[in-house]
Formats: structure tokens, sequence, C-alpha cells
């Protein structure tokens, strides 16, 4: 880790677009520390078993019918940039591709302000579900090992427990991608409309409305079936991991807000909200069938009236 290169890399950023992408990775990498990856044969196993069980148990809670990515990876933060940096690079490719001359000095600021954005989150990340939107690549789940060890040393919780209650998480996404093919094309549709018009100068709404209701769905059900599937007790650590996002620093507060995460901490909450009511009212295995068709998505005005939402939709034809 060397802050000197990292700002080197960003001052002798090149090229002719608005991001020189390979000065991304090296400053996001030289500015954040890799965290140790020496695995034990136990932790090795214990990361495989609890993937291996969180698939098990929310099959059989949820109703749903999936498989695991075969990319299933244990990373440290340095791994989880270079996963990261391509799809960053996809998903703003049409601003780039709008762009014929970027002065050096933009340039160099827009690299700067990328390289930041993934050192931030590569220190953060605990575990990560990809779908790996406008790549014809496999899906992945990434468990970034150094973030999970200090975070849970941190919260003064066991380690083993904290992980497995991680893995719940992710495998719950790749659940929902599993059972709804669909999704995958819809996200990228809309992340294509959104980064699109902004290229052109424009705010599409209207997409990020949708891309926004959308995640608010995923978000909401993955916790559902999380709570339920988890062989464990988790509420402390909830309540401890919550409780350390909201002590953050001035400036880690800062890029929070930036990178909208406390939009998704508003999705979590919002879209648990509207399936635990969907779950009360007809079990855990029929709030399933949101994922059996795009229009079975809840609206946005539905998410605030679960009630609304069952009427329209019904429940799952046998």
């Amino acid at each position: 880790m060397s802050l000197y290169r990292a700002v080197r890399a960003v001052a002798d950023s090149e090229g002719d677009g608005p991001v020189d992408w390979a000065a991304v990775g090296t400053a996001a990498r030289e500015g954040t520390d890799a965290g140790d990856l020496t695995l034990s044969e136990a932790e090795r196993r214990g990361y495989a078993d609890d993937v291996g069980d969180a698939r098990d148990a929310i099959r059989e809670t949820a109703g749903l019918e999936f498989d695991l990515p075969e990319n299933v990876q244990v990373q440290n933060r340095h791994h989880w940039i270079d996963a990261n940096l391509v799809t960053f690079e996809r998903l703003l490719a049409p601003l780039e591709e709008r762009t014929v001359l970027a002065p050096s000095l933009a340039r160099s600021a827009n690299t700067g302000s990328m390289a930041v954005t993934l050192g931030f989150l590569a220190n953060n990340v605990l575990g990560q579900y990809d779908p790996l939107l406008l790549s014809d690549g496999d899906h992945g789940l990434y468990f970034v090992h150094p973030n999970i060890e200090t975070v849970a040393a941190a919260l003064d919780v066991d380690r083993n427990r904290f992980r497995r209650w991680i893995a719940f998480h992710e495998v719950a996404h790749a659940a929902e991608f599993g059972a709804a093919p669909w999704l995958s094309d819809r996200l990228e549709t809309a992340v294509r409309e959104a980064v699109s018009e902004l290229a052109d100068g424009n705010v599409d709404r209207e997409a990020l409305g949708e891309l926004d209701v959308t995640m608010t769905a995923v978000e909401g059900y993955a916790e559902l079936v999380m709570d339920r599937a988890f062989d464990r007790e988790y509420a402390d650590l909830r309540e401890k991991l919550d409780a350390r996002r909201g002590s953050a620093g001035p400036i880690s507060m800062l890029l929070r807000r930036l990178l909208g995460l406390g939009r998704k901490r508003r999705q979590y909450e919002r879209g648990k909200a509207f399936f635990d009511a969907v779950a009360e009212a007809r079990g855990v295995a029929g709030a399933a069938v949101v994922w059996d068709a795009p229009g079975n998505l809840p609206t946005d005005e539905e998410l605030d009236d679960p009630d609304a939402w069952l009427a329209r939709v019904g429940p799952r034809s046998a």
C-alpha cells in the first residue's frame, strides 16, 4: 500500500477518454491494504460449508430451485477491486463512447474519483453476489475475507457465525437471480438507459425509478429469506452492524452518501417490510411468486401497500 504511488498513478493517467481505467486499478490497489488472505483448512471448509448449507436451507425455506454460481471466491481487497473494475468500466462505457477528447485535468479528476470509490468499497464490502451485468460471463459470489475478519472483531462477535450470516445473505441473492432468469436483463436495461441518458446530459428518472424499485424488491426479498432460513441467532449481528454504520467518521459518512449507500439501507428496510407482510399473508414460499414474471414485481406504490400487490398478483398457481 502506497498513497504516493496511488497519487502518482492518477497524475500520470493517459488516453483520450474521460477515465484511465488502468490507472484507476493501479491507484485503487496502491491506496488500499490488500489484507491477509491466509486461510486455514478449517476456514476454507467453513466458507464452503456455509455456502452449501445456505443453498439447501434457502431452497427449502423459499421453495425456489436454483444453482450456485460456479465462480465462488474468497478474496482479499485487491482481488475485489480487480473483479469490480471491469464492471465499473462496462457500466460507464456509454459516457466514454460519447467523449471524443477529455482534457488531462478532467481525466485525472475522473480517474481519481473512480479510484477513491473502488478503494472505499473494497474496504467495506463483506460479501457480494455479482450478476455480472453487461457481460456474457458467469455470475459470481465473492467474500472479502479481510473485511469479514475486521468487522467481526470490531463488533466483538463470533467470526464463524458472522461469516455464515453473510453467506446466507449473498446466497439469497443467488436464489433470486437463479429463480428469475429475466432479472439480470431487466437490471441491465435500466442501467443502460440511465447511463446513456446521463451521457447525453439528461437524467432518466423513469429508468432510475424502475431500478430503485427493482433493487428494493431484490434486497427486501433477500432479507426475508435470509432471516427465515438462517439457522442461528442473528438479531445481535444486525443491531451491531447497523450501529457501526451509524458511528462512521465524517469522511466515511460523506462517501456513503455520495455513493448512495444510505439508499441501499432504505431499500433493505422498505423491501423487507413489504415481504414480511406478504409472508405473513401467504408464507415465505408464497412470496416467491414475485420472481415468476417481470409483471409480478411490485410497483413503487405497492411497496407501501402490500395488500394491493397481493390482490393484483394473486397466489402462485399449482
